[in-house]
């Protein structure tokens, strides 16, 4: 569990919920026929989905039982860390950060990394969690002992008292977020905020489920997509 909190858990599964996802992913950076590099890919989930657009997928993740795992789905995956991409500069045509940035031990760092080894004109995208959600999905340390869970209000805390509770995990604010990449020779291609994808709620109350997809994803298009579970944060290179 201590593992848990300090790295997170990555997806071991694929359902509705990731596969909405890597669709945002396309809207705004096409795979086909592309060098596509997943950062922190956990077990390669989504590195095996890009297969099916691109023959060139690479991913690179920190634990090694993890990294033996996701080559049984795409073999060209290395162990390292964010902050030191193991790539030279501009090999990538769309490189892919999943709910990784708030686990790094710098952020800003990492940030740089995932731009370095971007091509100009190529796509990094970025999906971190969102400050105004109603939930921290990490779980919590309380009296000394970790808590697993979806623990409410904790992110709206001041930060004082959010990093007392939630210190092995970042959650950003829009301008947070884009502050990560200032002064990086990038350009904000689209920024918006998406909720979950509930499918452990459909698995277990269809009618709930369905209820709540409908409701908050009807939000997205509205601003109260500012309280949904994640950014979804698309950048360009720039040819500088």
């Amino acid at each position: 569990m201590e593992q848990a909190a300090l790295r997170g858990n990555p997806s071991f599964v694929w359902r509705a919920g990731q596969e909405r996802r890597l669709d945002w992913v396309r809207r705004y950076a096409p795979l086909e026929g592309c060098r596509v590099l997943d950062v922190g890919c956990g077990v390669g989930m989504y590195t095996h989905a890009f297969l099916r657009y691109t023959s060139a997928v690479y991913g690179i993740e920190l634990e090694f039982p993890r990294v033996r795992e996701a080559r049984a789905r795409a073999r060209a995956v290395v162990q390292g860390v964010g902050e030191t991409l193991p790539f030279a500069d501009a090999t990538f045509d769309v490189v892919f950060s999943h709910e990784v940035l708030e686990h790094v031990r710098d952020d800003r760092r990492s940030a740089r990394e995932l731009v370095r080894v971007t091509r100009p004109g190529g796509r990094v995208v970025i999906f971190v969690p969102n400050r105004c959600y109603l939930f921290e999905t990490h779980g919590i340390y309380w009296r000394g002992r970790y808590k697993f869970g979806n623990i409410p209000l904790v992110n709206w805390l001041p930060d004082p008292l959010r990093q007392r509770l939630a210190p092995h995990v970042r959650a950003y604010t829009t301008r947070g977020l884009r502050q990560l990449f200032a002064g990086q020779p990038v350009r904000v291609i689209h920024h918006t905020q998406l909720f979950p994808g509930y499918d452990n709620i459909v698995a277990r109350w269809p009618r709930i489920g369905r209820g709540l997809q409908a409701v908050t994803y009807a939000l997205e298009r509205t601003p109260l997509r500012v309280l949904g579970l994640s950014h979804f944060l698309v950048l360009e290179r720039l040819n500088v």
